[in-house]
């Protein structure tokens, strides 16, 4: 889906980022890629310093600074097209002023294509493939990257808020939802990152490195199995809940979805990353 110029990568922590499985995401690429900071939003107007207060740091033992809460974006050079990375905390107010604030980054940096990352609490299994839902700023590319569309309306984060200031400022924008098991919503979930680059590297033809997050999300999975083994009440309710979802209608159990990871594996052995 991506077209000439930048695309950029976004999560918020805070309310839409359920287990720090986005904003983890974000982490990870910023690690894998060696991502380079070059600006931040200024905090003053954003943030509720006694919700999210400054901390501060000690410098070589001696020195204090205090570093405030804030969104940060950094490039990752060496990918074609070149990736500007979005991590920051949800604000406490003034959203709309906040995303036209990155919408005009967007615009300044050449970028053409938005993905946001998102995850929260749901009543599913931990055993079996994380669910993705999401919504994009058209329908014809919400069909080709066969997004299960939320029916949910109520209250919404910071990521929707700026999922539609990018549509309405004519970005192409894709918002990808992971449901993290509610009854272990403790970070990491490393199972439910992987869910969510995997759906990035979809939607934008690139080559995402995944280091040790594959095994990171197999341990995961055995650690709360461990858990369900010790605790006959966790294992019955965890055994409702598969009972409830067939593994056979997810979309990851599909035949695209099989040919879509080919594909990334095949992306990965030709085009290494740092290559």
């Amino acid at each position: 889906m991506t077209e000439s110029g930048r695309v950029m990568l976004a999560a918020f922590e805070g309310w839409n980022d359920a287990a720090d499985a986005a904003s983890g995401a974000i982490e990870h690429l910023e690690r894998e890629w060696q991502a380079q900071p070059f600006a931040a939003i200024d905090p003053e107007d954003y943030y509720d310093y006694q919700v999210n207060r400054p901390t501060v740091r000690l410098i070589e033992g001696v020195t204090r600074r205090i570093e405030w809460p804030t969104t940060r974006l950094a490039v990752a050079k060496g990918n074609d097209p070149e990736v500007v990375l979005v991590r920051g905390l949800e604000p406490n107010m003034r959203w709309r002023a906040f995303c036209d604030e990155l919408v005009d980054f967007a615009h300044e940096l050449d970028v053409q294509t938005v993905v946001c990352l998102a995850a929260l609490l749901a009543d599913v299994p931990h055993s079996r493939p994380i669910d993705i839902h999401g919504s994009a700023s058209d329908e014809q590319l919400a069909t080709t990257l066969g997004l299960t569309r939320s029916r949910y309306e109520g209250p919404t984060g910071v990521v929707s808020v700026f999922h539609e200031a990018c549509a309405r400022a004519g970005l192409t924008v894709v918002t990808f939802w992971a449901s993290v098991p509610h009854y272990v919503a403790q970070p990491p979930c490393p199972k439910a990152t992987l869910s969510l680059l995997h759906r990035a590297e979809d939607a934008l033809d690139i080559a995402i490195p995944l280091g040790d997050l594959p095994e990171q999300a197999r341990a995961w999975e055995r650690g709360v199995d461990e858990l369900a083994r010790e605790d006959s009440e966790i294992a019955e309710y965890i055994s409702s809940l598969e009972e409830r979802e067939d593994e056979s209608e997810l979309p990851e159990a599909s035949g695209d979805a099989i040919a879509k990871a080919f594909e990334r594996y095949l992306r990965r052995r030709d085009n290494p990353p740092g290559t």
